[in-house]
């Protein structure tokens, strides 16, 4: 009987990115949460290459990859210990790799990422469900006669700024601070 490995839900969402506008998770990332070298992760993903078409899994291009380093907070160790660009797998990449990684672990911990990324896809469409009731009620409110011209701009500012933040997705935060040992 296998042991269920669990990982913090927040650390599966930190290393979630937004490239090329997909979410996706880096090779090296996904290796370390499967208990594998990213070297033997990319060698099963070479070995079935028909499993992941463009969609489910690309390599990042040299800028992309400077993009990458300069918005995490790496150490330049870390970050020069790459000598290949990094493949990036969307959700359907992940997925697929349960199939070419046969471990109890690559398992457990596929299943816990792709309930991460539905948790996130259901978050986006409340979001739009949100943002299409403040459209309808801010059409009822154009239609209303010039009796309420003055507050009608004051709510239009409001709608405004409300639907700035509803279309902003929200890009997975990595925490901030420090942590005291033992607390």
């Amino acid at each position: 009987m296998s042991k269920a490995i669990t990982i913090a839900d927040e650390t599966v969402i930190s290393k979630i990115y937004r490239i090329r506008g997909k979410k996706v998770m880096m090779d090296r990332d996904l290796a370390e949460m499967y208990g594998v070298e990213t070297k033997r992760l990319n060698e099963q993903v070479k070995r079935n290459e028909r499993r992941f078409p463009p969609d489910f899994m690309s390599q990042l291009t040299q800028p992309e990859l400077e993009d990458w380093k300069s918005q995490i907070a790496t150490s330049n160790k870390e970050k020069m210990g790459l000598r290949k660009l990094p493949n990036v797998f969307t959700e359907q990449g992940v997925a697929m790799l349960s199939s070419v990684l046969n471990s109890s672990t690559a398992i457990d911990v596929n299943i816990q990422i792709i309930r991460i990324f539905t948790r996130i896809r259901e978050i986006f469409l409340s979001h739009q469900d949100l943002l299409l009731k403040m459209e309808q009620i801010e059409k009822k409110m154009l239609q209303q006669d010039d009796k309420t011209k003055k507050h009608e701009e004051e709510i239009q500012v409001i709608f405004k700024a409300l639907k700035q933040l509803i279309r902003q997705e929200q890009e997975p935060r990595k925490e901030i601070g420090f942590k005291i040992k033992g607390k």
